[in-house]
């Protein structure tokens, strides 16, 4: 059963789109099947994989709506045959509107994602920076929350909102919801600036932050140009090795997790052979 994780955060510009495409293809070469949910009106997530309006057809706009179903919105991306995206549009902005007085207008991305639960282990969710309703419908269709939070200035500003709408949504809507953890982005370890950020994010969340810290990093910033993850960029990037350490990091986590719900032993193999296939 897969487990969908929405990334989001309400300050725009902290890297959710950026974290989204690259940690779903470091998992996809790890061989794990990923799917990524673009919600998000300006479609960044969609146009950095290389898709443009006339490849996407059918969008998550559609499926909100209940007009189709995620396989006829399903797009297989090019070179990671275990990563797939469902696009998003411009007309996705009109679903804030069209869904207002709409039956069960929290739940829509939840029944448009539910049945991809059986085909993908992980389903990645970009969430817009705001708290309207496609933000809420990525929150309550989710069972983890990823918070990406730029090292920078005022880079905590809006957390406690965040955290606040986890529990609103927590408590009405989505009891399953969990914060995954928070991943600290841009990091420049030149300025005491970064530094001090991140040690004040990882005093104020513990061990909710991750420990792989992504780096401010050019090769990031031009691969969507492309139409490319990082990987496929320039896959000796340290922007591509951050993204390959942080999707190490998540399946450790997953094993570990299953090792104490079962209560038996975590021999690591299985982390071992997926990180190898991660680094290579």
């Amino acid at each position: 059963m897969g487990r969908i994780v929405a990334i989001a955060n309400q300050k725009g510009g902290v890297g959710k789109t950026t974290t989204a495409v690259n940690l779903g293809a470091a998992l996809a070469i790890a061989e794990r099947r990923v799917l990524l949910v673009d919600v998000d009106p300006q479609a960044n997530l969609t146009r950095s994989l290389g898709f443009g309006e006339e490849q996407t057809p059918v969008t998550v706009y559609d499926g909100l709506l209940g007009e189709a179903g995620y396989t006829e919105a399903l797009l297989t991306v090019p070179g990671l045959e275990y990563l797939a995206i469902l696009p998003s549009e411009r007309d996705l902005v009109g679903a804030e509107v069209e869904l207002v007085e709409a039956d069960e207008r929290w739940g829509r991305l939840r029944k448009f994602l539910d049945p991809a639960r059986d085909r993908f282990e992980h389903i990645l969710v970009d969430s817009p920076p705001s708290q309207g309703l496609l933000s809420l419908n990525a929150l309550v269709a989710a069972d983890g929350v990823m918070i990406p939070v730029q090292c920078e200035y005022l880079a905590l500003e809006g957390i406690s909102q965040m955290l606040d709408t986890i529990e609103r949504v927590r408590g009405s809507l989505n009891p399953r919801l969990k914060l995954d953890g928070v991943l600290l982005t841009m990091f420049d370890e030149r300025t005491n600036l970064s530094r001090q950020v991140a040690q004040e994010v990882r005093e104020f969340f513990g061990d909710k932050t991750y420990r792989t810290v992504i780096p401010r990093n050019v090769r990031l910033g031009e691969a969507p140009s492309f139409g490319k993850p990082v990987m496929l960029y320039d896959i000796r990037s340290k922007g591509a090795e951050a993204y390959l350490e942080l999707a190490k990091e998540i399946i450790e986590n997953e094993t570990k997790s299953f090792g104490e719900r079962t209560q038996e032993p975590d021999t690591g193999r299985g982390v071992a052979s997926r990180g190898a296939a991660s680094s290579d």
